[in-house]
């Protein structure tokens, strides 16, 4: 009898996506964490590095009769849950969230004026094309939620001069 098997977003302890990875991974999983390139500054330098794309969630494609086992690892929260049952994930939303990741370029979007619950469409970049509701707005970055993808990305803008 074959196996059925679904893409899930576990919820992980903040900062250990990379490592709930590594461990899931070693234990013989099918696990995604989506990594982008983002310049981060430190006092004496400025540096590019990798960062999950969704901060504590990574993606497990995993049989159905096996989904609890996961859930021992120290680092995972729990299963997103979407209408009472862990949210599945359809395999062509993975591979456009791979297509995003591929694509390595930063995300920027041009202006400000933003304001919590504006809809507007991604002008460019790897999420481009993409609708989105404004959720929050902070000095030089925009929360924004994804419908497309069910989560809320994180962009950096630019302030035009005048």
């Amino acid at each position: 009898m074959s196996s059925i098997t679904h893409w899930y977003v576990l919820y992980t302890k903040p900062r250990s996506e990379k490592k709930v990875t590594d461990r899931l991974t070693d234990t013989g999983y099918e696990v995604y964490c989506p990594l982008i390139r983002t310049m981060r500054q430190w006092s004496d330098r400025k540096k590019k590095v990798s960062v999950p794309m969704f901060p504590s969630y990574i993606f497990i494609h995993i049989d159905v009769k096996r989904r609890q086992e996961p859930l021992q690892d120290s680092g995972v929260m729990n299963y997103v849950y979407w209408v009472g049952k862990p949210a599945v994930i359809r395999d062509k939303e993975i591979e456009a969230i791979k297509e995003i990741e591929n694509k390595g370029s930063d995300i920027v979007v041009q202006g400000s004026g933003f304001e919590r619950g504006q809809f507007i469409e991604i002008p460019d970049g790897p999420f481009k094309g993409l609708n989105g509701t404004v959720d929050k707005v902070d000095n030089r970055k925009v929360l924004v939620y994804i419908e497309q993808l069910g989560c809320i990305v994180q962009f950096y803008y630019k302030a035009q001069t005048i």
